[in-house]
């Protein structure tokens, strides 16, 4: 079984500083409480809602900034560790929203988010490539970053490529959704997560930041689609013992695979829809 861990922090906008420490201090507790992979929020070492693309530069870094060694450092403590966290990359100049996936080896991918959500296309550049799917002793974990995983055909891609796991640092911004129902794109990551039969952990974040709320939705979702636990609100994290090896069975009855009974020859012409 893998421990899978999703933490919930509270970066402050502009603090990268004591971001990077509260990450540093939330990968160390969930490392030492056993995780094996562990999930941090959407820009979790620079906050989210920027004034001036000047203040997002400033907290942006490059993949090799110091902390991550450090952090690759930590993972060293628990053979087999792997790190998915979000944070502001700086890149031949442009800016852009990306997720790091580190093990004790240092960084192993960059991921530069594609489906920009309302002003991030203010400050960051769209990435242009696929979610990468990386083995590990763990399973195969994919990643995106907070709005593409409303987008089907990105998440269906990514299981296609093989992903046992997807990887997701989000920043929600707290919505309307009448008493009593769950967050809407915690619906989504467990809808998807039965669609593609995939699991899926996916850390939010918490903590007021001029004048915005958040959702406080992170969450493990099972390949099955069920919610396996959540963090609730301020910070936290949740987490779930999975099999991350059962995504990979697609059959859901004996007649039933989810894979196999698709109809590819029928979906042509669907990336055109809407254009």
């Amino acid at each position: 079984m893998t421990r899978v861990t999703a933490v919930q922090l509270a970066p402050r906008v502009g603090d990268l500083v004591g971001n990077v420490q509260r990450a540093t201090t939330a990968l160390r507790d969930a490392l030492e409480q056993g995780a094996d992979v562990v999930v941090l929020p959407e820009l979790a070492t620079s906050g989210y809602v920027f004034e001036t693309e000047d203040e997002a530069r400033a907290v942006a870094v490059r993949p090799d900034a110091p902390f991550f060694a450090e952090w690759a450092r930590l993972l060293g403590s628990r053979p087999g560790a792997v790190l998915v966290t979000g944070f502001a990359e700086l890149a031949d100049e442009a800016l852009y929203n990306s997720a790091a996936v580190v093990t004790a080896d240092g960084v192993q991918a960059v991921y530069r988010k594609v489906h920009l959500w309302d002003r991030e296309r203010v400050f960051f550049r769209p990435g242009n490539a696929a979610p990468p799917v990386l083995d590990t002793p763990h399973g195969r974990i994919g990643v995106m970053v907070c709005f593409d995983l409303e987008f089907p055909e990105w998440t269906r891609m990514t299981a296609l490529a093989g992903a046992d796991l997807l990887a997701v640092p989000t920043n929600w911004p707290l919505g309307p959704r009448p008493e009593g129902e769950r967050v809407a794109e915690v619906q989504i990551a467990m809808a998807t997560a039965r669609m593609n039969h995939v699991a899926i952990a996916f850390a939010d974040r918490s903590g007021r930041e001029r004048g915005v709320d958040w959702s406080e939705g992170t969450g493990i979702v099972g390949a099955d689609g069920w919610l396996r636990d959540s963090a609730g609100s301020g910070t936290g994290s949740a987490s779930a013992d999975l099999d991350l090896l059962e995504s990979r069975d697609k059959g859901q009855t004996e007649l039933v695979d989810l894979f196999g009974d698709r109809r590819p020859d029928l979906y042509r012409g669907l990336e055109g829809a809407g254009s």
